[in-house]
């Protein structure tokens, strides 16, 4: 994996001019993520990506403004591609628990495909520390999501299924939780989950995330303190 050499000045701005063509966008888009994916961040150059593109290096800086800000947009494609908002909306004929195993099994084969695994160990390397990228590609990926995923839970609290103090704090705890040991494993190359084990793992976890902030029958609850 190539490294990365700090730049810690801020990320420029596309410069304006004619409306931009969507389709140029998009293809400069595909060809970064196949190529910072295949030989990083700093293997990659922003010729390597307009010729993979099929269009000018004038094209890509017109677009992107600089390899940093087009680094996480290409995180943010892949983000919104794997995790569309629709994903997040309340659907409140979909049952609790069957909503939230939708999002669990979806986030998880996000984060797990080989692209988003290099993408991680990209932005854990010692060169990253002083580089704008990897809050960048916080705001562009995990923040959008969490943000996303706290608006279904708002919605679920006020409908009386959900009894949650900080949503914010309980967003964040339902996706570390996903990710938990397998997302490790695969950072690290390490043999270890099946698919079956990981269906498990997730089945698990949203339980233990209802178990947490499920508002829970009267009945039950009396029951409990018996």
């Amino acid at each position: 994996m190539f490294s990365m050499s700090p730049r810690p000045a801020p990320a420029k701005t596309a410069a304006p001019g004619r409306p931009k063509d969507l389709g140029k966008g998009a293809a400069i888009l595909d060809a970064a993520k196949r190529l910072f994916t295949a030989q990083g961040f700093d293997g990659t150059s922003m010729d390597q990506i307009a010729a993979e593109a099929g269009v000018s290096k004038l094209t890509v800086y017109s677009h992107f403004g600089d390899k940093e800000t087009l680094f996480a947009a290409a995180a943010k494609a892949y983000c919104e591609q794997q995790l569309p908002t629709s994903l997040f909306e309340a659907r409140p004929e979909v049952p609790l628990r069957e909503r939230l195993l939708q999002i669990a099994q979806a986030f998880f084969a996000m984060i797990s495909a080989p692209e988003a695994v290099a993408g991680h160990r990209i932005l854990c390397t010692p060169q990253m520390a002083d580089s704008p990228l990897p809050q960048m590609f916080w705001e562009a990926g995990p923040r959008r999501v969490q943000d996303a995923f706290a608006e279904l839970l708002r919605w679920r609290v006020s409908a009386g299924e959900l009894e949650i103090d900080d949503i914010p704090r309980a967003s964040s705890q339902f996706f570390t939780l996903l990710k938990g040991e397998p997302h490790a494993q695969l950072v690290f190359g390490c043999d270890g989950f099946c698919n079956g084990d990981i269906q498990e793992h997730l089945v698990s976890t949203v339980d233990l995330f209802l178990r947490a902030y499920a508002v829970r029958d009267r009945n039950d609850a009396t029951a409990a303190q018996r």
